[in-house]
C-alpha cells in the first residue's frame, strides 16, 4: 500500500502527498482519487498535481473530518488506467531552436543526434498541467535523458520551446522565464482561446515528439512538411 500524507495548507484546503518518485501508476491512482474525493461532503474542488492532490473545501467545512474521510477513502482507490488522446508534436531540434541540445549531449557523453533519437522514441504521458496555461509536465522521459536544470534560468524562453528539467520533459506554450534545458521548438499551439476546449493536451493524454525540418502542423489543421527522420539534427 502506497502511504499518503495529508496536511492543511490553509483554513479551507488540504494537500494529499505521495512519496517520491512520481510514477505513472501513482498519478493514475491520484486521478481516480481526485474524482472520488470530489464527491465527499464539503469538497469544493480537487486539483491533481505531481505526486499530490490538493482538496479545496467549502466554507465552514471541518478539515479534520474531511481529512479523516480522505484517509478512509484512499485504501479503496484503484488506478485510473484511462488513456487520453494521443497527440504528435512536431519539433525542430538544435540550432537556434534548441540552444542547449549540444550541452545536453555533452552531459550524457553522446551526440546531439542521439539525444534527438532518445527524446523522440517514447510515448509520454501528461502527468499534470501547470506553471502556465497549456504547459504539460510529461512523464516517461528515459533515465538516460535525465538532465539537471540550468544553473542560471533564462529571463525569457521562446514560446513553443521543448525542454528537459530533471526527470521531466515539457513544452512552453508561451514565452516566459525558465530554467529547463532547451533542446528544440515547436510551432504547434498547445493553448488557444479560439478552440474549445482551449487546451490541446490534458492530464492523462499521450504525447510523442517528432523531429522535423520545417514547421509541421498537419495534426493541427495546417500543411505538413515531410519528417526528416527521428535522429536528424
Amino acid at each position: 500500500m502506497i502511504p499518503i500524507t495529508l496536511s492543511p495548507i490553509s483554513e479551507s484546503a488540504l494537500v494529499c502527498t505521495l512519496p517520491p518518485p512520481a510514477e505513472l501508476g501513482k498519478q493514475q491512482r491520484l486521478w481516480a482519487f481526485a474524482e472520488a474525493a470530489a464527491a465527499l461532503p464539503g469538497v469544493l474542488e480537487t486539483v491533481a498535481g505531481m505526486n499530490n492532490l490538493t482538496v479545496f473545501a467549502l466554507p465552514d467545512t471541518d478539515l479534520n473530518r474531511l481529512s479523516d474521510g480522505l484517509k478512509n477513502l484512499w485504501p479503496h482507490i484503484k488506478a485510473d488506467t484511462h488513456q487520453g488522446r494521443h497527440v504528435d508534436i512536431p519539433v525542430r531540434y538544435g540550432g537556434e531552436f534548441g540552444a542547449d541540445l549540444a550541452e545536453v549531449a555533452a552531459f550524457h557523453r553522446t551526440t546531439p543526434a542521439e539525444i534527438v533519437r532518445r527524446h523522440t522514441a517514447p510515448v509520454y504521458t501528461v502527468f499534470m498541467m501547470g506553471f502556465q496555461p497549456g504547459f504539460p509536465y510529461l512523464g516517461g522521459l528515459p533515465e538516460h535523458l535525465h538532465t539537471p536544470r540550468r544553473a542560471e534560468p533564462r529571463t525569457e524562453v521562446p514560446a513553443g520551446s521543448v525542454g528537459i528539467g530533471g526527470s521531466q520533459t515539457g513544452v512552453y506554450p508561451f514565452a516566459s522565464p525558465g530554467g529547463w534545458q532547451l533542446i528544440g521548438r515547436t510551432d504547434a499551439p498547445l493553448w488557444s482561446l479560439d478552440r474549445q476546449p482551449p487546451l490541446r493536451l490534458d492530464t492523462g493524454g499521450r504525447v510523442r515528439f517528432r523531429a522535423v525540418r520545417e514547421r509541421v502542423f498537419e495534426a493541427f489543421g495546417v500543411t505538413l512538411v515531410p519528417e526528416i527522420g527521428r535522429a536528424h539534427v
